[in-house]
C-alpha cells in the first residue's frame, strides 16, 4: 500500500473508497498504472489494482479487434482531403492496400500490448502505451477509410493479433534493450510498406494518401524513440525474417 495524501476535505478517503493506494493528483500527465477520479471536487490518483488491469488489456483487445471500435484521440487526417475519381478496379486496390494496413496496426498494438505487460523499466512501459495509442488512432483512420471504400477489415486479425501480442511480450520478458529494438525493426519494416503503398495508391485516393502520410511520420518517430532509448539494432539476417514473416501477412490480408 502507497501512502496516502488526503486534503482537508478528504480524512481517510483510501479506507473509505476501499480501492487501493490514493494520492491527490500532480500536474502533469497521468503515472502509468494510475487512474484519475474526482472526490469533492479535488482530482485524485488510484493505483490500478490487478483486476484493474486485466480488464484494460481485455478492453485494448476489443478495442482492436471488433471493428470500428477504436476511438482515436487524434481526427482522421483524411478530413483535410478530398478524393479524385477512381474506377471499381483502383478502389479495390486501394482497399486492399488499407486492409493490409490495418492490420499492421492490430499487429503493432499487440506488439506495443505485449511488451508493455513485460517490459522491465517504467519508463519503457509508458513509452509503450503512449505509441500503442498512436498506433491505436492509425488503427481508427484505417478502419474509417476502408469503411469509406466500401471494403472490410481482414479476417484474419485475431491469428496475426495472438501472433504478435507473443512475440511482444517474450521481447519484453527477454529485456527493454532487445525489446525496444524489436520496436525499432518492427517500424522499420512499417515505413517500407507505407512508403510502397503510397507509391502504389490510385492518383485518386488522396484521403488513403492523407491517412499514410501521417502514419508515417508517426512511426518514423516511434522507431527513433526506440533506438535512443537504447533499442538493439538487429543484424540484416533478422531483418530479413521479420521481412519474410510480414510478406506472408501483406499477401494474405490483401484479400482475405
Amino acid at each position: 500500500m502507497h501512502p496516502v495524501h488526503t486534503g482537508p476535505h478528504l480524512p481517510g478517503v483510501a479506507l473509505l473508497m476501499g480501492l487501493g493506494a490514493l494520492a491527490e493528483r500532480p500536474a502533469g500527465p497521468v503515472p502509468t498504472g494510475f487512474v484519475p477520479f474526482v472526490f469533492q471536487g479535488v482530482v485524485m490518483l488510484r493505483k490500478l489494482t490487478r483486476t484493474d488491469n486485466l480488464i484494460q488489456q481485455f478492453d485494448t483487445v476489443l478495442r482492436t479487434l471488433v471493428p470500428h471500435a477504436a476511438q482515436p484521440s487524434r481526427p482522421s487526417p483524411a478530413l483535410k482531403a478530398r478524393d479524385g475519381d477512381m474506377d471499381d478496379a483502383e478502389r479495390r486496390h486501394a482497399e486492399g492496400l488499407m486492409r493490409i494496413n490495418h492490420t499492421g496496426e492490430v499487429c503493432a498494438q499487440a506488439l506495443y500490448q505485449g511488451q508493455g505487460l513485460t517490459a522491465k523499466l517504467p519508463d519503457t512501459r509508458e513509452q509503450m502505451e503512449h505509441a500503442a495509442q498512436e498506433e491505436i488512432d492509425h488503427l481508427a483512420w484505417c478502419d474509417e477509410r476502408l469503411k469509406e471504400l466500401g471494403g472490410r477489415t481482414s479476417y484474419l486479425n485475431p491469428l496475426f493479433y495472438a501472433a504478435s501480442f507473443g512475440l511482444g511480450a517474450t521481447a519484453g520478458a527477454v529485456g527493454d534493450r532487445l525489446s525496444l529494438g524489436f520496436v525499432a525493426a518492427t517500424e522499420e519494416q512499417v515505413g517500407r510498406h507505407l512508403d510502397a503503398h503510397l507509391k502504389g495508391l490510385p492518383t485518386g485516393d488522396r484521403r488513403s494518401r492523407a491517412v499514410l502520410e501521417q502514419m508515417r511520420e508517426d512511426e518514423a518517430h516511434h522507431e527513433r524513440w526506440a533506438l535512443e532509448a537504447g533499442g538493439t539494432r538487429f543484424p540484416a539476417p533478422v531483418k530479413f525474417g521479420m521481412k519474410l514473416m510480414s510478406k506472408v501477412m501483406t499477401q494474405s490480408v490483401y484479400r482475405i
